[in-house]
C-alpha cells in the first residue's frame, strides 16, 4: 500500500492544487523502487550451489561442538522441529496488522490464496492519517534467503505506485516472525479518495514467490 500521487500528476499539469497531498513516508535503509507487475529482476545473479536440507546439514556436524556452535551464530537458534527433511523453505504470510495513532490496529487475516473474501475493499484508510504496516509470517523446514515484498497500486486502472522491500533472512523457528514497515500517510483531498486495488508479492532470493495477495482498499475521508 502507500502511494505517491501520481494519478494527480497525470490528471494535473504541473503543481497539486492546494488540499491535494502525495503520501509522504521517513527516509528508510529497506531498498525501494518503482515495480511493474512483473519487473524484471537484474540480469546478473549469483549462481549458488545445491541447497541441502538442513537437518541434514545439522545431523553431519552434530558432533563438532565448535562448527555447531559456529552454525548457531550464523543462522541463530534454529528450531529444528520446525525442520523438515527437505531442502524447501516453508513461508506462510498470516496476517497484516494496520497500526494508527488515530484508531486501534487493524488486523487482517491474510488468506492462503492471498484473496480475501469480502466483496468489498479489504480495508479503509482516512485521508490525510499516518499508519504503519506490521506483516506476521512463519518460517519453517529451511532458512528463506532474502525475501523481500513487493506491490503494485492502481487506481481506475492507472499505475499510481510501486515499491519493493527487503524483509530478510529467517531460519526455521515455531514462532511466527514480525516485520514492521515504516511509517507512512495517506494523501488527501478529493481526488484521491476512492477505491484502490493491490497486488503484492512475497518472494525469496530463488524468485520463490510464497504469496501474491490481490485485494482492494479505500481512502476516505473518515475512518470506518
Amino acid at each position: 500500500m502507500g502511494l505517491e500521487d501520481e494519478e494527480n500528476k497525470a490528471e494535473e499539469s504541473s503543481e497539486d492544487p492546494k488540499g491535494q497531498g502525495t503520501l509522504s513516508r521517513k527516509n528508510s535503509h529497506s531498498s525501494l523502487c518503482p515495480t511493474e507487475d512483473d519487473e524484471e529482476d537484474e540480469d546478473k545473479k549469483l549462481e549458488l550451489g545445491p541447497m541441502i536440507a538442513l537437518k541434514e546439514q545439522f545431523e553431519k556436524d552434530k558432533d563438532d561442538e565448535s562448527l555447531m556452535r559456529w552454525k548457531e551464530q550464523l543462522l541463530g537458534k534454529v528450531d529444528l522441529e520446525e525442520v523438515g527433511e527437505t531442502p524447501d523453505p516453508v513461508v506462510k504470510i498470516l496476517n497484516l496488522t494496520i497500526r494508527s495513532p488515530d484508531r486501534e490496529d487493524m488486523v487482517l487475516t491474510v488468506p492462503e490464496d492471498g484473496k480475501p473474501t469480502s466483496k468489498g475493499p479489504w480495508f479503509t484508510l482516512k485521508e490525510g492519517s499516518k499508519y504503519t504496516l506490521v506483516f506476521t509470517f512463519r518460517v519453517t523446514n529451511n532458512i528463506v534467503s532474502g525475501l523481500r515484498y513487493s506491490n503494485t497500486v492502481w487506481k481506475t486502472g492507472i499505475k499510481v505506485y510501486g515499491r519493493k522491500e527487503m524483509l530478510g533472512t529467517f531460519s526455521p523457528q515455531a514462532e511466527p516472525y514480525n516485520h514492521v514497515m515504516f511509517e507512512e500517510s495517506t494523501p488527501s483531498g478529493m481526488l484521491v479518495r476512492g477505491s484502490y486495488s493491490v497486488k503484492s508479492k512475497f518472494v525469496d532470493d530463488d524468485d520463490k514467490c510464497y504469496l501474491e495477495n490481490n485485494y482492494t482498499f479505500d481512502i476516505r475521508k473518515n475512518w470506518l
